[in-house]
């Protein structure tokens, strides 16, 4: 690389594409001499002739089309990046980081509003499960799925999991034909298991008083999204938050399996970041939108469920 005459390769690359040596020059905001000039050199390190001259036009050598070929695309490469950075430092920019399927099924779909509404922003979003080490990585906050004990850290409450057995239609069906009473019921359906959850089946059957003997998970999922979709589609009952799946629960894709069982209901999701980082104006006004956008969702999940009249784990009353 030490070899190369990047300023005369740059020099022949601008002639080659433009045709004419004026051309170039007045591109690169240097004189036709210099440019001739740099050709020359480019040419006698080489050993061979880039361009011979045919009724005032300068043509590519078969070597020089070879060089040609390979330059434009660097030189190319090396103008787009350039123009990016150029525009980038014109943009002001949000990173965030938001766990999977919060990310895909909640924020995925709403982003687009607050963009919209800050237009002058750069928004990047890291769907990820591990959390961010501030000290070293430039990231604005997290959304992050969790019991919200996280010192030092600035804690905001987003959303609760509303959580609840939930399949399809068809598979609620098959399962009250073989039983009529809850735990028949579970005794014979395939339990998906979301590993990651805060509340998997041994704790909510615990609250609600269900023994199922010689309980077992044939499908356990990292991703609550990949439980939903199996539950979906037939495969089994998943437990899972009921505000992650709304649009399927309104649409009747999916449906509480034992509405007669209170749902879990604990806050799960969370702002969370640096004290310092809230002092950014984009991060408050984030802050706000999404706090405002959650809550939104949140009570028509419970009007949903309360017109079901599932209660909540921890009263009797519903659970809006």
């Amino acid at each position: 690389m030490r070899d190369i005459n990047l300023k005369a390769t740059e020099y022949f690359e601008a002639v080659a594409r433009l045709g004419t040596v004026t051309r170039a020059a007045e591109e690169l905001g240097v004189s036709p001499s210099a440019v001739s000039q740099q050709i020359r050199t480019l040419e006698g390190q080489f050993g061979v002739k880039l361009f011979r001259r045919e009724k005032r036009r300068l043509v590519l050598t078969l070597d020089g089309d070879r060089l040609f070929a390979t330059t434009t695309q660097a030189f190319g490469a090396l103008r787009n990046a350039t123009a990016a950075i150029a525009r980038q430092r014109h943009l002001r920019s949000l990173t965030i980081r938001v766990s999977p399927t919060f990310g895909v099924r909640w924020l995925g779909p709403r982003i687009a509003d607050f963009a919209e509404a800050n237009p002058d922003w750069n928004i990047r979003i890291d769907a990820t499960p591990d959390f961010t080490a501030f000290d070293t990585e430039a990231v604005d906050f997290d959304l992050r799925y969790g019991f919200g004990d996280w010192p030092g850290l600035t804690v905001e409450p987003v959303m609760h999991d509303i959580v609840l057995p939930v399949c399809s239609p068809e598979y609620r069906d098959r399962l009250r034909a073989l039983s009529p009473d809850p735990m028949g019921q579970l005794s014979q359906a395939r339990l998906i298991d979301s590993v990651k959850a805060l509340c998997r089946w041994d704790t909510w059957l615990a609250a609600n008083r269900i023994e199922v003997a010689g309980l077992t998970y044939p499908f356990r999922f990292d991703r609550s999204s990949m439980s939903l979709e199996m539950a979906k589609r037939g495969g089994g009952v998943a437990l899972d938050n009921a505000a992650l799946c709304l649009d399927d629960l309104k649409s009747g894709a999916l449906v509480p399996l034992l509405p007669e069982c209170p749902a879990s209901d604990l806050p799960a999701y969370w702002l969370v970041c640096p004290p310092r980082h809230m002092a950014r104006r984009i991060v408050k006004r984030f802050a706000d939108w999404i706090t405002t956008r959650a809550a939104a969702h949140e009570a028509e999940t419970r009007r949903l469920l309360a017109s079901q009249g599932i209660r909540s784990i921890n009263g009797s009353g519903p659970i809006c």
